[in-house]
């Protein structure tokens, strides 16, 4: 995990280029935006105007010879400035909040869209942890800043630009009093930024190894108490942990001493402000000049609030930088494995898909001179050949890591060769698309994954438009019906997390059943009676012959008991058909398939014999 961070992640200054890019996401939703930078520019010129108008008060009302007259002038104004600050500030809270839903919903729909397209060689190499951090933690920090942050920022630069202008139209010389503390600003600016930046980018390096502990945890729970690793997870988690408040407590130190160095130099000006600005009273024309004073105090201290303002937010620009960088990362992921353009044009794409020109698949699968090997892997197969004809049913046997599960996941599209073609019905599947392709796939695992629903939603996830009757049907094709009418709600029993309100067999027949109801035309059954009690296992064997009939089917398993039956049995050794032919017919053989039943079968009868 580390390694792909460090790989990914080594920006050592602020990239403007990662916040343009996640701008383009905010502007979807320009009515918002739009909205709000008027109010805030609204907003500026009434935080202008206010100081302004005491000013002309003091120079009106208190001269030797004050002009009460225009006191309902200065009565209206004042009240318009009050009614104006109520609509602008209502209106820019509402719109920073519309902003902050809205960017919070894109980003964490491209995202998510973008983990759907993604294949399985981008989760084998890619910690959970990491993905749940930037659905989550990342994606909601990047929403707040991007629409409360914008606002500050905005505002601050503008009204000091605006506060500028003001006093260099007033009093120039005074003005340059403040320009003159610019510079200073502007390096203390960029020596913390870079500091804080570095640390926060590190603490948050850190919280994805914390989320992806928590992940792993909860789901190794069972395997940590067995194994009485409390302790050591514990200690491996506390270490994480340590280096997270390290990371964020150097963060917040410099933020500690950033904001008052910031609030010394406010101090500083407005000190200057008022020692030379007093200065002027000398003068004859006090009234003037005590008006004056009066703007470029109030508008002096005013000055360095925006400055901290703007300063806080790059501070927490900094901070949110290395989330923007990960889920920027993430969206824009290219899919290893996708349609080209050409496919797409006639096919369609995986949201939006051409059904329309779909063609019927019979079930021809032919694999012609396949090489394939992992990424950072040694070659599984080379020049690997087969040719199954559609409706037949074929078992893949053979040690662990010999090459089933890799022939299954290329014919269904998971990985894609790096050399020769996988044909179905005679073409290349590369020349169709991957919603074709997968709409026609029933895939049954060794765990079944049930999602948080009903027993009839689980089955339905195999054809969603399918009729309560029709989930029904395929649940008493498969011996589900016989189980599910002793839950307490029958079908409409909420099965939990995983399907863990149910056992694991009657997980593997949810599975069945929704396999069935999808009707697919390519079945794949990967070592699916290995984690069932034998009692089921008996169930399942029958459910195999209703589910495989009329279907191009591919069965992995190490209990050859459950491919007896299957019409071509491969042997597999080192990504190589060594073997092939019936269950009888390897048994005349008398080689490997042989060797491997006979010693299954030996230890079946001993385990037996131990109950």
């Amino acid at each position: 995990m580390t390694q792909f961070e460090e790989a990914d992640y080594q920006y050592e200054k602020f990239e403007t280029g990662i916040w343009l890019k996640i701008l383009k996401l905010v502007m979807k939703k320009k009515r918002n935006v739009i909205l709000m930078i008027i109010f805030v520019v609204t907003l500026v010129g009434l935080d202008i105007l206010y100081p302004l108008l005491n000013s002309y008060a003091i120079a009106t009302f208190f001269s030797k010879n004050p002009d009460f007259t225009k006191k309902y002038f200065y009565i209206g104004g004042f009240v318009l400035i009050a009614l104006g600050y109520l609509i602008t500030i209502i209106g820019f809270i509402r719109m920073a909040g519309n902003v902050e839903v809205e960017v919070g919903y894109e980003l964490r729909g491209e995202a998510f869209r973008k983990l759907q397209e993604l294949p399985f060689a981008y989760y084998d190499k890619t910690p959970a942890g990491w993905i749940m951090a930037r659905l989550t933690s990342d994606s909601r920090r990047l929403s707040t800043i991007l629409s409360w942050g914008l606002v500050d920022i905005l505002w601050g630069t503008l009204y000091m630009i605006a506060i500028l202008v003001v006093l260099f139209i007033t009093n120039w010389k005074m003005a340059l009093i403040i320009t003159a503390l610019l510079p200073i600003l502007f390096i203390i600016s960029i020596f913390f930024r870079k500091k804080i930046l570095y640390a926060y980018r590190e603490a948050r390096k850190t919280n994805s190894k914390i989320t992806a502990a928590y992940n792993e945890g909860i789901m190794g729970i069972k395997t940590t108490k067995t194994l009485v690793l409390e302790k050591t997870k514990h200690e491996e988690f506390d270490v994480l942990c340590v280096k997270m408040r390290q990371d964020s407590m150097r963060a917040i130190i410099f933020s500690a001493l950033f904001f008052p160095i910031i609030l010394v130099i406010s101090y500083i000006a407005t000190a200057l402000t008022m020692r030379i600005g007093a200065g002027f009273i000398l003068n004859p024309d006090i009234v003037f000049l005590v008006a004056t004073l009066y703007l470029f105090i109030t508008f002096t201290t005013h000055f360095f609030d925006p400055i901290m303002q703007v300063a806080r937010i790059l501070a927490e620009l900094q901070q949110a930088q290395a989330s923007a960088e990960r889920l920027i990362a993430l969206i824009e992921t290219e899919p290893e494995i996708f349609d080209t353009p050409e496919v797409i044009e006639e096919y369609g794409s995986l949201f939006s898909p051409k059904k329309e020109n779909w063609e019927v698949i019979k079930g021809n699968i032919e694999f012609k001179n396949v090489t394939f090997k992992y990424k950072k892997g040694e070659t599984v197969l080379e020049d690997f050949n087969l040719k199954i004809p559609a409706g037949t049913s074929v078992a893949l046997v053979g040690a662990t890591g010999s090459g089933k599960s890799t022939i299954v996941n290329l014919i269904c599209r998971f990985y894609e060769p790096q050399s020769g073609e996988i044909l179905i019905d005679g073409k290349d599947y590369r020349e169709r698309s991957i919603a074709w392709l997968h709409s026609n796939l029933g895939y049954v695992l060794q765990t079944p994954h049930l999602f948080n629903g009903t027993v009839m939603d689980n089955i339905r996830y195999g054809r969603l438009e399918a009729t309560d009757e029709e989930v029904i049907a395929a649940a008493k094709a498969v011996n589900v019906d016989e189980f599910v009418r002793e839950l307490p709600e029958s079908y409409n029993t909420n099965v939990g997390e995983g399907g863990a309100k149910i056992s694991v067999g009657q997980r593997q027949l949810v599975s069945f059943a929704r396999a069935l109801l999808a009707d697919p035309k390519i079945l794949i059954l990967d070592e699916a009676t290995s984690s069932i009690d034998t009692k089921t296992e008996v169930v399942i064997h029958d459910v195999f012959n209703t589910i495989m009939k009329g279907r191009t089917t591919f069965i992995v398993a190490h209990r050859l008991s459950t491919v007896i039956n299957a019409d071509i049995i491969l042997v597999i050794q080192d990504g190589k058909i060594i073997e092939r032919g019936t269950h009888q017919e390897l048994l005349n053989l008398k080689g490997e398939y042989y060797s491997l039943y006979k010693n299954q079968f030996i230890n079946e009868k001993i385990e037996k014999s131990k109950i």
